[in-house]
């Protein structure tokens, strides 16, 4: 079969920003006008096509990234809607990964928020090319200029607006595009296209010279339009969407459009912007991997002739189809019922039907190609990161890497019933979700979950209950502390045990040294001359990291250290890898006492948008929870408060805030980084847990 339509007519988008900037008002709008949908479905109503989990409608927030087909003047766009909270940025990751471009929505009232800054850095470590849609030009505040100069200062971008707004606020009624030189405005009729109409006498001087700063920082970044431009020759309309498309597909520019997608003002232009600027896949640079046996680099062209070739990047546990894995397909075609080679597991598997999604509604198709993106029912043993291919052509391609969960609780099932269930419902909410981990307490005897927040976790509880029909109680939310290092030392760890027939036999010495923060766990092996057989090195290895999983302080994880195996002893008839695995257990049990351990507890950024008559409160209120302001910005009547704030104090933040400020502030806090922690509140925390030794 041959796909019915060509790759260069193909967009893989993402609508990325933070919470409650109107990402999944822009989508519905997009799928009104492309002939998706028939009805425009509204978040505060609950009636969004897009957020479908009745989670999300209830909070009228995303929580999961939602995919969807849409057709386009010809183009085919297929659209990933992501959740601006947080506590899901594990969704925006995983989405950015596989899309070859985005729409970044920013509020006009707000500009740059924080988690607009978080998505927009994943997007720069992504590479993803992306447009701007300064949405709410509607709103009293909505200022269009400050916005773009937010995004330059606070994103480091190159914005380069390609329309400007003709009134704002409640006077907003059209834009005006500057490369086809003419005026849009939109009328009331959710089915009325917009018009277009020559630039008001008013603002053609202010036009004009927009339109004349749109090519002179064009041509800073393109070299063919600069050569156009410093000879002096006339720049057509042709001339400049390609030179723009050019500098956007390169990431060294960002075009910005405005509108107001609630009231249905900008979307179609948009849509226009996605096909004249962002890339088709064949338009992006090869996706690279390497060769899973002999580390070889290798590439993939998205050409359908060449070798298959995609990457899982979600997992979904769905109620009438079973275990879906989402996959992008980077190059090569697949067919229903194709076997290919998992290289991240070492797995055959095997497609079973191939879906086409449409959030949580599901088309059959029997092929895909390059640039696809699609779900399959029966990939038994991939999971998310995955790379899929062509068994005679094996790739892996680079995994997604996923921030580690903060907030821990227990949860215990109330009947026998819902404890047989939990176990199972748990192990298939961690397949779908990688920043979702659980664990069994042995001390306590209790199951935990953790998350990226209080939000997560309760929002995985409520599916548990209505998804899964496990009734369980949830504990209050916990700070996932982690421990470390502050100074190098050595060890000897010795297993040495006499049975009657084989013994035990295993001595190692280590030496642990700290790392910088974010580094993680490194093992070297430094022996000489055969001290420690080679066959048992791993043996160690996996020893060292199942005793760094509890810290002596007070049981938590131990990270940022370097573990080197500098000498050891062996005996020829009683070492085993049993006996090395052990000896490096009992090694780092020492070590970490000569090791000086500290606490490490998350710090969370924080961002709080206040009214001036309650700065006071909230600025005595921050210091009071052991935060440090950042900085203060005066935005209208508003201030914008940056802080940082230990997670531990956070806990009930948002109900707090709302008190001290009669419900007029607002706040966003993400997790930032990783802090020792003061004196007397370790005290309070490892004497609160007992430290629980690793088992040999």
């Amino acid at each position: 079969m041959t796909r019915d339509n060509p790759i260069e007519r193909v967009r893989n988008i993402g609508i990325i920003a933070h919470i409650d900037a109107g990402k999944t008002t822009v989508t519905e709008r997009i799928l009104f006008y492309t002939g998706r949908t028939y009805k425009i479905g509204e978040v505060h109503e609950g009636t969004a096509v897009m957020d479908w989990m009745a989670q999300e409608r209830e909070r009228g927030i995303t929580i999961t990234a939602a995919a969807t087909t849409a057709d386009w003047n010809g183009h085919r766009i297929n659209i990933i809607d992501t959740p601006g909270h947080v506590d899901f940025t594990v969704e925006v990751e995983r989405c950015l990964r596989v899309l070859d471009g985005g729409i970044v929505v920013f509020d006009a009232v707000h500009g740059v928020e924080p988690q607009s800054e978080t998505v927009w850095r994943q997007a720069d470590r992504y590479q993803v090319p992306r447009i701007c849609f300064v949405n709410k030009m509607d709103r009293v505040g909505a200022d269009y200029w400050r916005t773009i100069d937010m995004i330059a200062e606070r994103l480091d971008a190159k914005p380069l607006p390609i329309q400007i707004p003709m009134g704002s606020e409640s006077e907003f009624e059209g834009v005006i595009d500057l490369i086809e030189e003419q005026a849009w405005t939109f009328p009331p009729g959710r089915d009325e296209g917009p018009v277009s109409a020559p630039i008001p006498a008013e603002l053609a001087d202010e036009a004009a010279k927009h339109r004349d700063r749109l090519i002179e920082r064009t041509a800073e970044v393109d070299d063919q339009l600069m050569i156009s431009y410093v000879e002096g020759h006339e720049v057509t309309t042709t001339e400049l969407k390609k030179a723009l498309r050019r500098a956007t597909i390169a990431n060294l520019a960002t075009p910005i459009l405005c509108g107001a997608a609630l009231r249905n003002k900008g979307v179609r232009p948009l849509l226009d912007a996605v096909i004249a600027y962002l890339p088709a896949p064949n338009e992006v640079p090869p996706v690279t991997g390497t060769h899973p046996e002999t580390g070889e680099p290798l590439e993939r062209r998205a050409d359908d002739d060449e070798p298959f070739c995609a990457l899982a990047f979600k997992i979904v546990s769905d109620p009438y189809v079973g275990r879906l894995a989402y996959f992008r397909v980077y190059s090569g075609h697949v067919s229903e019922g194709a076997a290919v080679y998992n290289t991240a597991q070492g797995e055959k598997e095997r497609f079973g039907r191939l879906l086409r999604m449409h959030a949580n509604s599901r088309e059959e198709i029997s092929d895909v190609y390059a640039g696809d993106i699609a779900a399959a029912i029966g990939l038994k043993n991939t999971f998310t990161g995955d790379s899929l291919c062509d068994p005679a052509n094996p790739i892996l391609l680079e995994s997604i890497t996923f921030p580690e969960p903060v907030v821990s609780r227990s949860i215990e099932p109330k009947t026998k019933e819902d404890q047989d269930r939990l176990g199972e419902s748990l192990h298939r909410l961690v397949e779908e979700d990688p920043t979702f981990r659980t664990r069994y307490d042995e001390e306590t005897g209790q199951t935990i979950i953790s998350g990226m927040g209080e939000l997560h976790l309760e929002v995985i509880a409520d599916r548990l209950q209505r998804e899964f029909r496990v009734e369980a109680t949830v504990g209050r939310p916990e700070v996932a502390y982690k421990e470390t290092i502050t100074r190098s030392a050595k060890a000897q760890g010795r297993f040495v045990r006499q049975t009657g027939g084989h013994g035990q036999f295993a001595v190692v010495d280590i030496e642990i040294t700290p790392l910088e923060r974010n580094r993680g766990f490194d093992f070297i092996d430094a022996t000489r001359g055969g001290s420690v057989p080679r066959e048992y090195v791993s043996a160690v290895k996996a020893g060292v990291q199942q005793a760094l999983e509890t810290g002596i302080l007070a049981g938590y994880p131990v990270l940022d250290v370097a573990v080197s195996l500098v000498d050891g002893q062996h005996h020829p008839v009683d070492s085993s890898e049993l006996a090395f695995r052990n000896a490096g257990i009992l090694a780092i049990r020492e070590v970490l006492k000569r090791a000086e351990p500290v606490l490490l507890e998350p710090i969370m950024r924080l961002e709080i948008s206040t009214p001036d008559n309650f700065f006071g409160d909230v600025l005595g209120d921050i210091n009071s929870r052991r935060g440090q302001v950042v900085g203060v910005e005066p935005r209208g009547k508003l201030q914008i408060i940056s802080a940082t704030l230990p997670l531990a104090e956070s806990f009930g933040y948002t109900t707090d805030l709302r008190s001290l400020s009669q419900g007029r502030a607002t706040h966003s806090m993400e997790f930032d980084h990783y802090k020792q922690v003061p004196a007397e509140v370790a005290e309070r925390v490892a004497g609160g847990r007992v430290a629980k030794p690793a088992r040999a």
